[in-house]
């Protein structure tokens, strides 16, 4: 049932699409408007629920929204982002969700959100973890690292693992799912901080600087010199042409993203795709909404990690609301290390 607060419309601090992207996003496509208002109770007739957002997520589908649409629309919506985040419920009229409950799903950006589709939202249960956690290791990333691992590449202990975008929200996890399950894991980032990262905290067995490699064939070689068995592909471009020249016969490639192809006008062509008739390799695309079915199975095997140190999770925090469009193109460009997160306020 929902409060019987007063019905008072409050000021609702959004951010805010200024300009539809082409190519490369900059902090200047986005701003910070404070002219928002919401009233704090879930409206008459409707299924909603309000919630106070406390942390926001910031992914790379993200940009999908930022893109002109396929319309005669020339403006940029006027409502907030919308992404992946953590809130407290304020109100409900909703008889899944009560009010003081925690949940992590699709939000805005912005101080509060009226929610009214529930599709994407879950109920947090365990609350002895960092709430921030539910936008990355207990959210949607973590599910990703583990229906794409487990579910679309199928391992087998001793395999040999290559990660590319080895450090963001997802490869830091599939690395650590796959060291626990038996396998050679190497990585690829983009820093030396970045790659001391994957070797000395994310337990990798190795990791590369892919911008000091002047040819990445050869880097896989030197690393792979048995070739590689399964590839979790957060890239694309040249490093999944390299990585084609390098699989083992009957290698799976699982195709999470490919986010050196986000701000490009005109994607780059792939060269080596005979290699998979060659070597009778399997390249699938996945949705990790596909697999929400196992999220409790999930919780099951990664909170007792998570308690005994079995898994550790880096995150990248940026303080206020204000501070969301440059988190968000920090991501982009790669300055981020680990999973880049926006903390808005307290509980």
């Amino acid at each position: 049932m929902a409060s019987d607060g007063d019905d008072e419309q409050v000021s609702n601090k959004q951010v805010i699409l200024k300009n539809y992207v082409t190519g490369s996003p900059k902090e200047s496509d986005m701003y910070v408007s404070s002219n928002g208002t919401i009233k704090l109770n879930v409206p008459e007739g409707t299924n909603g629920v309000v919630v106070k957002n406390l942390y926001m997520s910031c992914d790379p589908y993200i940009l999908i929204q930022m893109k002109k649409p396929d319309t005669d629309s020339s403006k940029p919506p006027v409502s907030a982002l919308t992404g992946f985040g953590v809130a407290k419920i304020l109100d409900s009229r909703n008889p899944n969700f009560k009010k003081g409950d925690f949940v992590w799903g699709i939000t805005g950006w912005e101080e509060y959100s009226l929610i009214t589709d529930f599709q994407k939202m879950f109920k947090i249960q365990h609350t002895n973890v960092p709430l921030s956690y539910y936008t990355g290791i207990l959210g949607m990333p973590g599910l990703t690292a583990y229906c794409g691992f487990h579910e679309v590449c199928y391992p087998k202990k001793g395999e040999h693992v290559f990660i590319s975008a080895a450090s963001g929200a997802v490869g830091q996890l599939v690395g650590q799912f796959a060291k626990l399950f038996g396998c050679y894991v190497v990585g690829s980032a983009g820093s030396k901080e970045k790659v001391d990262l994957l070797k000395n905290k994310l337990t990798f067995d190795e990791a590369f600087n892919y911008k000091e490699e002047p040819d990445l064939d050869a880097a896989l070689k030197r690393y792979f010199p048995e070739g590689i068995d399964i590839y979790f592909e957060n890239v694309g471009g040249k490093m999944l042409d390299a990585v084609l020249l390098n699989m083992r016969a009957h290698g799976r490639i699982a195709a999470c993203g490919m986010i050196s192809q986000h701000n490009l006008d005109k994607p780059e062509g792939v060269h080596n795709l005979m290699h998979l008739i060659y070597k009778r390799i399997r390249i699938e695309g996945f949705f990790v909404f596909d697999y929400d079915h196992l999220y409790p199975r999930f919780l099951e095997l990664v909170l007792p990690q998570i308690a005994e140190g079995k898994i550790v999770y880096v995150e990248d925090i940026a303080e206020g609301l204000e501070s969301g469009p440059a988190a968000l193109i920090r991501l982009f460009s790669g300055h981020n290390i680990g999973k880049q997160v926006v903390f808005i306020t307290q509980e």
